[in-house]
């Protein structure tokens, strides 16, 4: 059998643990780094998709206005069952091509930014349009 001296053996073992103390280390700051979110751009706080949601609202009030038609049809959706909603906005939608592409339009600035900034929409909004 093939024996070390016992300085070789020190050796060895210390070259071991070096490399077993730098392993972990490793591991350890690649998993605080992996645990830290990237930077957020430019202008994605809070107050900037702010900005942009009442920009969008002003416009919708303004188009709802304008368009009493749409008004009209999206006052009345309040009086149905919650469960037909979705098909009468659907329906009214695949008969009025034109109005959907105008609140798309409408909206686009904040589907813009939630997807720039990679912003989860709160409190149940889905984003989908109308």
């Amino acid at each position: 059998m093939f024996r070390l001296a016992p300085r070789s053996r020190r050796a060895i073992v210390g070259a071991i643990g070096a490399a077993a103390f730098a392993s972990t280390l490793s591991c350890a700051i690649a998993g605080t780094a992996a645990a830290d979110p990237p930077p957020r751009p430019p202008n994605c706080t809070a107050g900037d998709i702010a900005g942009v949601a009442t920009g969008v609202a002003a416009a919708l009030t303004a188009y709802l206005f304008t368009h009493p038609d749409v008004n009209g049809f999206y006052t009345d959706l309040q009086d149905q069952p919650k469960d037909q909603v979705r098909d009468d906005v659907q329906n009214y939608f695949n008969a009025n091509p034109q109005e959907l592409a105008e609140l798309e339009g409408i909206r686009q600035p904040m589907t813009d930014i939630r997807q720039r900034c990679q912003w989860t929409p709160l409190l149940g909004h889905d984003g989908s349009t109308p």
